[in-house]
């Protein structure tokens, strides 16, 4: 055999190897590479879902504190929560941002003049999602509810 085709036959292929080794991936080392991008994207989609679910739920506990605010104020005003003298009726709450309007229904459920209590309803998506606290309630005292499966009222504020 020349030299010149021995080198042209081990330029080809290398040594104990075969013509296949230069192509490239297998099917099953791709499969492999697929499966685990897949298990790592889950886990990321889920990690993401989460943290969305825990951000609405602190812009809703924001709203309820920013309309605690403006019940005292008007509290400060008039020394009471509601109008006693003309009819009992209750202020008109300022509104949340739209964001917190489109998953959480904001209101004051209970009002006299003594006492108030605001409570913020889960809705749409936000519903399903967030289980652990639910209905979250805050009070003329400042007591802080919820009425999900969490331990305490603090895991949810």
């Amino acid at each position: 055999m020349e030299t010149s085709e021995m080198t042209l036959n081990n330029n080809r292929t290398r040594p104990g190897r075969g013509p296949r080794a230069v192509r490239g991936f297998t099917l099953i080392e791709l499969m492999i590479t697929v499966a685990i991008v897949a298990i790592l994207a889950g886990i990321a989609v889920a990690s993401y879902d989460w943290a969305v679910t825990k951000s609405r739920r602190s812009a809703a506990t924001g709203c309820l504190m920013e309309q605690a605010q403006f019940m005292e104020r008007y509290y400060t005003t008039n020394m009471a929560y509601v109008d006693v003298a003309g009819g009992g009726a209750a202020p008109a709450l300022p509104g949340c941002d739209a964001e917190v309007a489109t998953y959480y229904n904001v209101n004051l459920v209970a009002a006299d003049a003594q006492s108030y209590t605001l409570q913020a309803i889960p809705q749409g998506s936000q519903a399903s999602d967030d289980t652990k606290c639910a209905t979250l309630t805050l009070n003329s005292q400042g007591i802080k509810g919820e009425s999900g499966s969490a331990s305490s009222a603090d895991d949810c504020w």
